[in-house]
């Protein structure tokens, strides 16, 4: 028989029990449902994992997260989050606003000139893709007339050019 797997009690069974009825998700669901296991009735993780449908691995590392740090462990979470960024989105709103102001006066905002802005902000240098991915997470898009119109004639441009006065 292996080690058995108990949660520290941070939280008391019933607490926990409404966490559970609570939790919204998959994710968060399961993983109060492996520390209601682990406080209420240890066992091996093998079993714990087979009842929760999860890998062994889990139970090992959300146990012991929430032996260390409680039910901010649970809680926190672990996905679909920027982790690694430079400015919070708000921070890019407010950083952009300046440009935005003179793109709406007229005037062109440059990929490069936000590069070198951002760039003396954080006091490092930045490759171009992230200007250009903090570009297309606000909105921005690179608008360029066409050098031609679409439904233009060669042809009757050429006679217009003949029989028009030259003044």
């Amino acid at each position: 028989m292996g080690r058995v797997t108990s949660a520290a009690p941070h939280l008391s069974a019933e607490e926990i029990a409404r966490r559970l009825r609570e939790s919204v998700g998959t994710r968060e669901h399961r993983r109060w449902l492996i520390i209601w296991n682990a406080l209420v009735d240890p066992r091996e993780v093998k079993e714990i994992a087979k009842h929760t449908g999860v890998a062994e691995n889990t139970v090992h590392d959300l146990v012991s997260r929430y032996r260390r740090f409680g039910a901010q462990a649970v809680e926190a979470p672990r996905s679909g989050k920027r982790r690694r960024c430079y400015l919070s989105k708000e921070q890019e709103v407010i950083f952009l606003s300046p440009f935005l102001d003179k793109a709406k006066s007229g005037e062109i905002a440059t990929a490069a000139e936000i590069r070198r802005a951002m760039e003396e902000f954080l006091g490092h240098g930045i490759h171009h893709s992230t200007v250009y991915r903090l570009l297309e997470r606000n909105g921005w898009r690179k608008i360029v007339p066409r050098p031609v119109h679409i439904e233009s004639k060669q042809e009757v441009q050429e006679d217009f050019k003949k029989t028009s006065r030259n003044s």
